[in-house]
C-alpha cells in the first residue's frame, strides 16, 4: 500500500508492507544515492512482517521529486519529521530507521519524535578517506536503543572504527556500503542479506 504524505519539505511517499498482528511499525528511509529499492531495505520489508513488524518505506520528497541530488541536511531532518504524524497513526511503537544518510536522519531527530528505538544501516560514520570527521555525536546523541548493522569493508566507517557507546553493532563480513558482497569473499550476497535480517529479527524482539 503506497501513502502521500506532504510535508514542509515537499511530498513523501510511505510503501507499506503490514503485518498481519503488528507489535512495531519500522519506518526506515533511504540514502542520499539512491531509493527504497536498496537491497538492504527490500530484504527487511520482505521479511519481518512475517516476525510482527510493520515496515514502512519512506521516500523523501526531494526523492520523489525526481531530483538527482539530496538537499541540505535540515531538508531531511524537516521531510522525515512530516511523514511522522503518518507512522504515529498505526499507533504502536515505531522504531525510526534508515540507511546511510537516512540514518543520521534518524539518529538526529528520534528523540523529538518520539521514536521507540533506532535502526542505522551503513552509518556513515565518516566521509570516505577522512576520519577525522567524525559523525559519531549523531549516532550516540540518539539518546534510545539503537542497532547500527555495518559492512566490514564500508569506506564510511568499518565496523572497528567505532567509538564505544550504548548500541548494538552486527558486521556484515566484506561488504561495502551498499551490503554488496565481492564474488571472491566467503559469504554470498543471499547470506549477507540474512544476516541483516535475522539481526534485525532478533533485536526487534529484544524491543518488546
Amino acid at each position: 500500500m503506497i501513502e502521500i504524505v506532504e510535508t514542509d519539505a515537499g511530498t513523501a511517499r510511505i510503501t507499506w508492507h503490514k503485518a498481519k498482528k503488528a507489535r512495531l511499525v519500522l519506518a526506515v528511509s533511504h540514502g542520499a544515492g539512491g531509493g527504497v529499492e536498496a537491497r538492504d531495505l527490500q530484504a527487511l520489508a520482505g521479511t519481518l512482517p512475517a516476525h510482527g513488524v510493520t515496515v514502512a518505506l519512506v521516500e523523501q520528497p526531494w526523492r520523489v521529486a525526481g531530483k538527482k541530488l539530496a538537499p541540505a541536511p535540515k531538508t531531511l531532518d524537516t521531510g522525515w519529521r512530516g511523514i511522522w504524524p503518518a507512522l504515529a497513526g498505526m499507533e504502536l511503537p515505531v522504531i525510526s530507521g534508515g540507511r546511510s544518510a537516512g540514518a543520521r536522519v534518524a539518529c538526529r531527530t528520534a528523540g523529538e519524535l518520539g521514536a521507540h528505538a533506532v535502526l542505522a544501516l551503513s552509518f556513515p560514520l565518516h566521509p570516505p578517506g577522512k576520519p577525522e570527521k567524525s559523525r559519531a555525536e549523531e549516532l550516540l546523541g540518539a539518546g534510545l536503543p539503537t542497532l547500527v548493522v555495518q559492512g566490514g569493508s564500508d569506506p564510511f566507517g568499518k565496523p572497528e572504527e567505532f567509538p564505544k557507546g550504548d548500541f548494538q553493532l552486527i558486521e556484515v563480513p566484506y561488504g561495502d556500503h551498499g551490503f554488496a558482497i565481492p564474488k571472491r569473499a566467503e559469504i554470498t550476497q543471499e547470506r549477507a542479506m540474512e544476516i541483516i535480517t535475522d539481526g534485525v529479527v532478533q533485536w526487534s524482539a529484544s524491543l518488546g
